[in-house]
Protein backbone atom coordinates (compact mmCIF):
# COMPACT_ATOMS: atom_id res chain seq x y z
CA UNK A 1 0.00 0.00 0.00
CA UNK A 2 0.95 3.62 -0.55
CA UNK A 3 -0.29 5.87 2.27
CA UNK A 4 -3.28 3.62 2.85
CA UNK A 5 -4.16 3.16 -0.86
CA UNK A 6 -3.96 -0.16 -2.68
CA UNK A 7 -1.90 0.22 -5.85
CA UNK A 8 -1.82 -1.91 -9.00
CA UNK A 9 0.68 -1.42 -11.81
CA UNK A 10 -0.29 -2.41 -15.35
CA UNK A 11 2.73 -3.37 -17.46
CA UNK A 12 2.02 -3.61 -21.22
CA UNK A 13 4.74 -5.60 -22.96
CA UNK A 14 5.51 -6.94 -26.39
CA UNK A 15 8.83 -8.67 -27.07
CA UNK A 16 10.43 -7.21 -23.93
CA UNK A 17 12.20 -10.36 -22.68
CA UNK A 18 15.44 -8.39 -22.27
CA UNK A 19 13.92 -5.77 -19.95
CA UNK A 20 10.72 -7.08 -18.39
CA UNK A 21 12.62 -8.88 -15.62
CA UNK A 22 14.37 -5.68 -14.54
CA UNK A 23 11.07 -3.78 -14.67
CA UNK A 24 9.42 -6.29 -12.33
CA UNK A 25 12.41 -6.78 -10.03
CA UNK A 26 12.74 -3.03 -9.36
CA UNK A 27 9.04 -2.39 -8.71
CA UNK A 28 8.60 -0.59 -5.35
CA UNK A 29 7.57 -2.74 -2.40
CA UNK A 30 4.43 -0.66 -1.78
CA UNK A 31 2.87 -1.91 -5.04
CA UNK A 32 0.17 -4.46 -4.17
CA UNK A 33 -0.39 -6.03 -7.59
CA UNK A 34 1.46 -6.08 -10.91
CA UNK A 35 -0.55 -7.03 -14.00
CA UNK A 36 1.68 -7.77 -16.98
CA UNK A 37 -0.19 -7.87 -20.29
CA UNK A 38 1.84 -9.71 -22.92
CA UNK A 39 0.57 -8.44 -26.27
CA UNK A 40 1.25 -11.64 -28.26
CA UNK A 41 5.03 -11.52 -27.87
CA UNK A 42 7.12 -13.82 -30.05
CA UNK A 43 10.05 -13.93 -27.62
CA UNK A 44 10.41 -15.13 -24.03
CA UNK A 45 8.56 -12.21 -22.41
CA UNK A 46 5.93 -14.44 -20.81
CA UNK A 47 8.56 -16.89 -19.58
CA UNK A 48 10.39 -14.09 -17.78
CA UNK A 49 7.13 -13.00 -16.14
CA UNK A 50 6.12 -16.53 -15.15
CA UNK A 51 9.48 -17.02 -13.47
CA UNK A 52 8.50 -14.21 -11.10
CA UNK A 53 4.92 -15.29 -10.44
CA UNK A 54 5.27 -18.88 -9.23
CA UNK A 55 4.42 -18.34 -5.56
CA UNK A 56 0.70 -18.39 -4.69
CA UNK A 57 1.02 -15.09 -2.84
CA UNK A 58 3.18 -13.38 -5.45
CA UNK A 59 1.92 -9.98 -6.59
CA UNK A 60 2.82 -10.56 -10.27
CA UNK A 61 0.03 -11.72 -12.58
CA UNK A 62 0.31 -12.46 -16.30
CA UNK A 63 -2.37 -11.78 -18.89
CA UNK A 64 -1.52 -13.19 -22.32
CA UNK A 65 -3.08 -11.89 -25.51
CA UNK A 66 -3.12 -14.44 -28.33
CA UNK A 67 -3.33 -11.73 -31.01
CA UNK A 68 -1.45 -8.45 -31.07
CA UNK A 69 -3.84 -5.62 -30.33
CA UNK A 70 -1.54 -2.68 -29.73
CA UNK A 71 -0.36 -0.90 -26.63
CA UNK A 72 -3.76 0.67 -26.00
CA UNK A 73 -5.47 -2.71 -26.11
CA UNK A 74 -2.94 -4.16 -23.70
CA UNK A 75 -3.41 -1.29 -21.26
CA UNK A 76 -7.20 -1.53 -21.40
CA UNK A 77 -6.97 -5.27 -20.67
CA UNK A 78 -4.71 -4.44 -17.74
CA UNK A 79 -7.08 -1.75 -16.51
CA UNK A 80 -9.98 -4.19 -16.50
CA UNK A 81 -8.02 -6.75 -14.52
CA UNK A 82 -6.79 -4.12 -12.05
CA UNK A 83 -10.34 -2.95 -11.40
CA UNK A 84 -11.33 -6.53 -10.64
CA UNK A 85 -8.61 -6.59 -7.96
CA UNK A 86 -10.36 -3.76 -6.11
CA UNK A 87 -7.41 -1.38 -5.90
CA UNK A 88 -7.54 2.37 -5.32
CA UNK A 89 -5.01 3.55 -7.90
CA UNK A 90 -3.84 2.01 -11.18
CA UNK A 91 -0.46 2.92 -12.65
CA UNK A 92 0.86 2.20 -16.15
CA UNK A 93 4.56 1.40 -16.43
CA UNK A 94 5.90 0.01 -19.70
CA UNK A 95 7.83 -3.24 -19.76
CA UNK A 96 10.83 -1.78 -21.59
CA UNK A 97 12.59 -0.34 -18.54
CA UNK A 98 12.15 3.28 -19.67
CA UNK A 99 10.11 4.38 -16.66
CA UNK A 100 12.07 4.90 -13.46
CA UNK A 101 10.45 3.16 -10.45
CA UNK A 102 11.78 5.90 -8.17
CA UNK A 103 9.27 8.30 -9.77
CA UNK A 104 6.24 6.16 -8.92
CA UNK A 105 5.54 7.77 -5.55
CA UNK A 106 5.50 11.22 -7.21
CA UNK A 107 2.82 10.03 -9.63
CA UNK A 108 0.69 8.68 -6.81
CA UNK A 109 0.97 11.67 -4.49
CA UNK A 110 -1.54 14.06 -6.20
CA UNK A 111 -4.18 11.31 -6.28
CA UNK A 112 -3.61 10.36 -2.65
CA UNK A 113 -3.88 14.04 -1.65
CA UNK A 114 -7.16 14.31 -3.52
CA UNK A 115 -5.79 16.92 -5.92
CA UNK A 116 -6.07 14.88 -9.14
CA UNK A 117 -7.92 11.99 -10.75
CA UNK A 118 -5.24 11.27 -13.36
CA UNK A 119 -1.52 12.04 -13.20
CA UNK A 120 0.77 11.98 -16.20
CA UNK A 121 4.54 11.89 -16.27
CA UNK A 122 6.29 14.85 -17.86
CA UNK A 123 9.77 14.16 -19.25
CA UNK A 124 10.18 17.51 -20.98
CA UNK A 125 10.47 19.48 -17.76
CA UNK A 126 13.23 17.23 -16.42
CA UNK A 127 16.65 18.96 -16.54
CA UNK A 128 18.28 15.96 -18.28
CA UNK A 129 15.86 15.73 -21.18
CA UNK A 130 18.11 17.52 -23.69
CA UNK A 131 20.97 15.18 -22.89
CA UNK A 132 18.96 11.97 -22.83
CA UNK A 133 16.07 12.17 -25.28
CA UNK A 134 16.96 12.13 -29.01
CA UNK A 135 16.35 15.57 -30.56
CA UNK A 136 13.95 14.34 -33.25
CA UNK A 137 11.80 12.52 -30.70
CA UNK A 138 11.81 15.56 -28.46
CA UNK A 139 10.66 17.85 -31.28
CA UNK A 140 7.88 15.52 -32.41
CA UNK A 141 6.76 15.05 -28.82
CA UNK A 142 6.51 18.77 -28.20
CA UNK A 143 4.48 19.36 -31.36
CA UNK A 144 2.06 16.53 -30.54
CA UNK A 145 1.73 17.82 -26.98
CA UNK A 146 0.93 21.34 -28.19
CA UNK A 147 -1.73 20.05 -30.59
CA UNK A 148 -3.22 17.69 -28.01
CA UNK A 149 -3.42 20.44 -25.40
CA UNK A 150 -5.36 22.70 -27.74
CA UNK A 151 -7.62 19.90 -29.00
CA UNK A 152 -8.56 18.69 -25.52
CA UNK A 153 -8.49 21.97 -23.64
CA UNK A 154 -5.99 20.62 -21.09
CA UNK A 155 -4.02 23.67 -19.99
CA UNK A 156 -0.29 23.32 -19.55
CA UNK A 157 -0.06 19.86 -21.13
CA UNK A 158 3.65 19.39 -21.76
CA UNK A 159 4.23 15.71 -22.60
CA UNK A 160 1.17 14.09 -24.13
CA UNK A 161 3.08 11.00 -25.30
CA UNK A 162 4.53 9.92 -21.94
CA UNK A 163 2.99 6.59 -20.95
CA UNK A 164 3.96 6.73 -17.27
CA UNK A 165 0.62 7.50 -15.63
CA UNK A 166 -1.58 6.93 -12.58
CA UNK A 167 -5.37 7.05 -12.32
CA UNK A 168 -7.77 6.72 -9.40
CA UNK A 169 -9.98 3.66 -9.75
CA UNK A 170 -13.06 5.85 -9.28
CA UNK A 171 -12.00 7.88 -12.31
CA UNK A 172 -11.11 4.79 -14.32
CA UNK A 173 -14.63 3.46 -13.90
CA UNK A 174 -15.97 6.62 -15.54
CA UNK A 175 -14.05 6.05 -18.77
CA UNK A 176 -15.54 4.29 -21.83
CA UNK A 177 -12.82 1.64 -22.03
CA UNK A 178 -14.47 -0.02 -25.03
CA UNK A 179 -14.06 3.16 -27.09
CA UNK A 180 -10.43 4.00 -26.32
CA UNK A 181 -8.01 3.74 -29.25
CA UNK A 182 -6.03 0.50 -29.22
CA UNK A 183 -2.77 1.33 -30.99
CA UNK A 184 -0.40 4.26 -31.50
CA UNK A 185 -2.18 7.41 -30.43
CA UNK A 186 -3.69 5.78 -27.36
CA UNK A 187 -2.35 8.51 -24.97
CA UNK A 188 -3.85 11.32 -27.07
CA UNK A 189 -7.23 9.61 -27.36
CA UNK A 190 -7.30 8.82 -23.64
CA UNK A 191 -6.58 12.44 -22.75
CA UNK A 192 -9.58 13.49 -24.81
CA UNK A 193 -11.82 11.06 -22.93
CA UNK A 194 -10.45 12.24 -19.58
CA UNK A 195 -11.04 15.90 -20.43
CA UNK A 196 -14.59 15.32 -21.67
CA UNK A 197 -15.37 13.39 -18.49
CA UNK A 198 -14.33 16.45 -16.47
CA UNK A 199 -11.58 14.57 -14.64
CA UNK A 200 -8.76 16.49 -12.98
CA UNK A 201 -5.42 16.00 -14.71
CA UNK A 202 -2.00 16.85 -13.31
CA UNK A 203 1.56 16.36 -14.53
CA UNK A 204 4.65 15.52 -12.51
CA UNK A 205 8.24 15.56 -13.67
CA UNK A 206 9.71 12.11 -14.36
CA UNK A 207 13.12 11.00 -15.54
CA UNK A 208 13.59 10.48 -19.29
CA UNK A 209 15.22 7.07 -19.76
CA UNK A 210 16.73 5.96 -23.09
CA UNK A 211 19.28 3.33 -24.05
CA UNK A 212 19.86 4.31 -27.67
CA UNK A 213 17.02 2.17 -29.02
CA UNK A 214 15.37 3.15 -32.30
CA UNK A 215 11.91 4.66 -32.08
CA UNK A 216 9.05 2.58 -33.47
CA UNK A 217 7.15 5.74 -34.40
CA UNK A 218 6.69 5.95 -38.17
CA UNK A 219 5.07 8.57 -40.45
CA UNK A 220 1.83 6.55 -40.61
CA UNK A 221 1.70 6.52 -36.81
CA UNK A 222 2.05 10.30 -36.74
CA UNK A 223 -0.82 10.53 -39.23
CA UNK A 224 -2.99 8.33 -37.00
CA UNK A 225 -2.16 10.43 -33.94
CA UNK A 226 -2.97 13.61 -35.86
CA UNK A 227 -6.36 12.21 -36.83
CA UNK A 228 -7.09 11.28 -33.21
CA UNK A 229 -6.13 14.78 -32.07
CA UNK A 230 -8.45 16.25 -34.70
CA UNK A 231 -11.25 13.95 -33.53
CA UNK A 232 -10.67 15.06 -29.94
CA UNK A 233 -11.05 18.68 -31.02
CA UNK A 234 -14.29 17.93 -32.87
CA UNK A 235 -15.76 15.97 -29.95
CA UNK A 236 -14.78 18.71 -27.52
CA UNK A 237 -16.47 21.32 -29.67
CA UNK A 238 -19.59 19.18 -29.95
CA UNK A 239 -19.64 18.69 -26.19
CA UNK A 240 -19.37 22.42 -25.56
CA UNK A 241 -22.25 23.09 -27.97
CA UNK A 242 -24.39 20.44 -26.26
CA UNK A 243 -23.71 22.10 -22.91
CA UNK A 244 -24.74 25.47 -24.30
CA UNK A 245 -21.28 27.09 -24.12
Amino acid sequence: MFQGRRVAVVVPARNEAAWIGTTLDTMPAFVDAIVVVDDASTDATSCEVEARSVAPTDRVELVRRTHQGGVGAAIVDGYRRALALDVDVVVVMAGDGQMCPDDLSSLLAPIVRGDADYVKGDRFRHPDVRHVMPPARRRVGRVLSFLTAHATGIEGLSDSQCGYTAIASTALRRLPLDRIWRGYGYPNDLLGHLARAGLRIEQVVVRPVYRGEKSGLKPRHVAIIASLIARAAVLRAASRVAQGW
